[in-house]
């Protein structure tokens, strides 16, 4: 490959309104863009990083310092993962080589990700963050449309259960998962699941902090449980199976589309179930798990939903779906920078 010019921008993305998780309030968010240029073809990509690991705007500048005269060179993305280690810094420059390579080839991402046809809408989970369950129920009854929503736990069991009791007497029609974000200890697991059974949740991702996983070892759920933050990147799915059932690929985490193919193709081989989810990003991020979520079981992709603005032209949420467009990233056309 050419020599590449590389450039580098970061913005800060404001929240239509503070978005709470477990031990977490979100009223902003910072994303770093990259943009690789041979003077005919462009790539670009989008990376926030993740907030628990520290990898926030700083650091993923340092390790986009640090590396510019390799990703300059014009790595292979299979070479990018040799140069950088996974997190944003790496989802940011693997979204424009993808980016940048369709254009060079003439073909759409799609294409080139081994997509047999051109990628229609997919069923997205609409995320409601933690609340009073009254509240909650509102933000759940507004998603019109939604067919599967995902809500946002903080580890207060009684709490906890009430919300979702609330959500599911508003919304008796959706499929319905909960995120603890690591807020449970697992002698919460039994009176948590049997309450979740109760009110037909579908999913558990994530109840135990990262770093408890052997806890799940032997542990029988009436429910499948994701691991999220404890599974961040390929290497982490070696000990996967006996613990989760279901794979969170977040390309944040794993370092982009690149190892989100290989993790999901790695689940399979296991045995797991494949999801695909996302930090809080405009379209530009939301494109590249669009891709992976054409091979995955469950998508989680409604991160620019919460944005007081997005990109422009935009990912289209309708009737429950999500679609990114061409026009939004990866269309396979020359673009001169």
């Amino acid at each position: 490959m050419s020599r590449l010019q590389l450039s580098v921008t970061t913005q800060s993305l404001r929240l239509a309104q503070p978005f709470r998780i477990s031990g977490y309030v979100f009223e902003s968010a910072d994303v770093l863009v990259v943009t690789l240029d041979d003077g005919v073809h462009r790539g670009r990509g989008e990376g926030a990083g993740a907030y628990y690991l520290g990898d926030d705007l700083a650091h993923m500048r340092s390790e986009i310092d640090r590396t510019r005269d390799a990703i300059e060179a014009g790595p292979t993305r299979e070479e990018l993962r040799a140069i950088l280690p996974p997190g944003g810094a790496r989802n940011a420059v693997d979204a424009a080589l993808w980016e940048f390579e369709a254009a060079r080839a003439g073909q759409p991402v799609w294409a080139l990700a081994g997509l047999a046809s051109p990628p229609p809408p997919i069923v997205t989970t609409f995320t409601v963050s933690a609340d009073t369950p009254e509240a909650m129920a509102a933000m759940a009854r507004g998603y019109v449309g939604a067919k599967s929503l995902k809500v946002k736990l903080t580890g207060e069991l009684e709490l906890d259960l009430a919300r979702v009791a609330a959500i599911r007497q508003v919304r008796p029609d959706v499929w319905l998962g909960v995120d603890g974000n690591q807020g449970f200890a697992r002698a919460d697991l039994d009176a948590l699941v049997a309450g979740l059974v109760t009110h037909n949740v579908s999913l558990l991702e994530q109840p135990l902090a990262r770093g408890r996983e052997a806890e799940l070892d032997g542990y029988r759920s009436a429910i499948p449980i994701a691991g999220d933050e404890s599974l961040l990147s390929l290497a982490d799915l070696a000990d996967a199976k006996g613990r989760f059932d279901v794979v969170n690929i977040k390309l944040d985490k794993c370092g982009g589309l690149t190892e989100g193919l290989l993790m999901a193709a790695e689940a399979r081989r296991l045995g797991l179930g494949v999801m695909v989810g996302t930090m809080i990003g405009t379209s530009l991020a939301t494109a590249p798990g669009f891709v992976l979520g054409q091979i995955a079981d469950l998508v989680d992709l409604d991160g620019p939903t919460f944005l007081a603005q997005d990109h422009t032209p935009s990912v289209v949420y309708a009737d429950g779906t999500l679609y990114a467009g061409p026009e939004v990233w990866g269309s396979g056309m020359a673009t001169a920078a």
